[in-house]
C-alpha cells in the first residue's frame, strides 16, 4: 500500500519522526501492511470491551516511596544529559519541504 505525501507529513508532525529517506518510508509501508491484517479478522457478534479485565476491579495502591536519592545512578543511563536532566529530542524538528518528500515516495 502506498503512503501519500499528506499522510507522511501528518505522521511526521504527530510522531516527530523523520521519513526523509527511502528506508523510513519502506518501514512505514511494511508496518501498515502488517497492521492491515487486522481487517481480515471477523469480529461479527463480538461486543466491544472497555477493559481486558472487564469482570475485575482495579484497586490503586498507596504511593509509598521505598527508595530514593538515586539520581546519579539513573543519569548513568542517559545517552545525553545537561546538568541533572535527561536530554530529549527536540520537539520542533525542521521537517522537509513537500517537494523533498515526493522524491522519496516516487522511488519507493
Amino acid at each position: 500500500q502506498k503512503v501519500s505525501v499528506e499522510v507522511l507529513e501528518h505522521l511526521e508532525r504527530l510522531a516527530l519522526v523523520d521519513f526523509r529517506d527511502a528506508e523510513g518510508v519502506e518501514r512505514l509501508q511494511k508496518a501498515i501492511q502488517f497492521a492491515d491484517q487486522l481487517h481480515e479478522v471477523n469480529t461479527d457478534g463480538v461486543e466491544p470491551m472497555d477493559s481486558v479485565l472487564e469482570d475485575r476491579c482495579l484497586y490503586l495502591r498507596e504511593d509509598d516511596v521505598t527508595e530514593g536519592n538515586c539520581t546519579k545512578e539513573l543519569l548513568e543511563n542517559a545517552r545525553e544529559k545537561v546538568e541533572e536532566y535527561f536530554v530529549a529530542p527536540p520537539g520542533n524538528i525542521p521537517l522537509p519541504k513537500l517537494e523533498e518528500q515526493e522524491t522519496f515516495l516516487q522511488g519507493s
